[in-house]
């Protein structure tokens, strides 16, 4: 057996020394990386605490008073603002306006920016001016947006009308704007202007993500390009056109400057969103706890289809 020296000895006591100086280190070290994570996180919860946490906790505390405009003393009512609003028809309109609206103008959105998406995937002379100018709908204020197709709506001045009495397709001017089932069709129609660029370009990142070498080799087997896009494209872009239509919808569900600046919610209350008549309600008529309870009625049904949505997601 060997023999330690008293060197040896010496030693360790320096050695543990330095192993202590060392795990001293790595704590610190390790302190001091959690209190940058912690610095640059900070910004993201601030803004989270600010902008969604409060106006959501104080909706829900006006929700169950009788805050009105005007009125500094607010008393507790409980959920009788959600009595009224389940007996109020305009209300029920409302909803039924919102879903009209929401999937309605996702329905052509898909339409219009699956076969665009297909067009811009190939290459072709002059492929980047045309995918900057179709994001031009996109990137534009929506009041400026909103106010073009307002006039190109106008029953006088209406662009529109000109183009469909033109080609026959109308024989008189219609009233896009003064007609119940019209309106509703020019709010859609500025929807899916606005928004049929992100959808694009959404399901364009899909099929860019599509090995071109699975798609010769579905050729090789004899698939037809139906086949191709049901077997091949559809299985790899369905993740990414979830997450998109997922934010779409809360996009376009969410929406209050488009219909409000277009049509105000009329005629007849046949546009009103949760947005416009929430605002119509909470501050023009200046009734809070009733505006409060209708936005807070949007966060149930959002809630119960992101669920539905991502657990969708998590299969494929």
């Amino acid at each position: 057996m060997g023999t330690i020296s008293g060197r040896d000895y010496a030693d360790q006591p320096q050695a543990v020394a330095i192993g202590a100086t060392r795990q001293a280190r790595r704590v610190i070290h390790d302190r001091i990386e959690a209190a940058k994570s912690l610095l640059w996180v900070a910004p993201a919860f601030v803004y989270l605490a600010l902008f969604i946490a409060y106006p959501f906790v104080m909706s829900i505390y006006l929700s169950l008073s009788d805050a009105r405009v005007g009125n500094p003393v607010w008393s507790y009512v409980g959920f009788r603002n959600f009595e009224r609003l389940f007996q109020d028809p305009v209300f029920w309109q409302t909803v039924r306006n919102s879903f009209v609206f929401t999937f309605g103008s996702e329905a052509i959105r898909l339409v219009i920016g699956l076969p665009l998406a297909f067009a811009l995937n190939r290459s072709f002379k002059g492929k980047r001016f045309v995918q900057g100018l179709i994001l031009i709908p996109f990137v534009i204020p929506i009041a400026l947006s909103s106010l073009a197709w307002k006039w190109m709506f106008d029953s006088l001045y209406s662009v529109v009308n000109w183009m469909l009495m033109t080609a026959h397709i109308i024989d008189y001017p219609w009233q896009w704007l003064g007609e119940p089932g019209l309106a509703m069709w020019a709010v859609i129609i500025l929807n899916v202007w606005r928004g049929f660029p992100f959808s694009a370009i959404i399901l364009l990142a899909g099929l860019t993500a599509v090995p071109v070498e699975v798609l010769e080799a579905a050729k090789i087997d004899g698939a037809g390009p139906l086949r191709r896009f049901h077997y091949v494209v559809v299985p790899i872009v369905k993740p990414i056109l979830f997450v998109g239509l997922l934010y779409s919808i809360v996009f376009s569900f969410t929406d209050f400057s488009a219909v409000w600046l277009l049509t105000q919610g009329g005629p007849y209350n046949s546009t009103h969103v949760f947005g416009t008549y929430a605002y119509n309600v909470g501050i023009n008529a200046g009734d809070i706890g009733m505006g409060a309870a209708i936005t807070l009625f949007m966060f149930p049904l959002l809630a119960v289809f992101v669920v539905v949505m991502l657990r969708m997601l998590r299969r494929e």
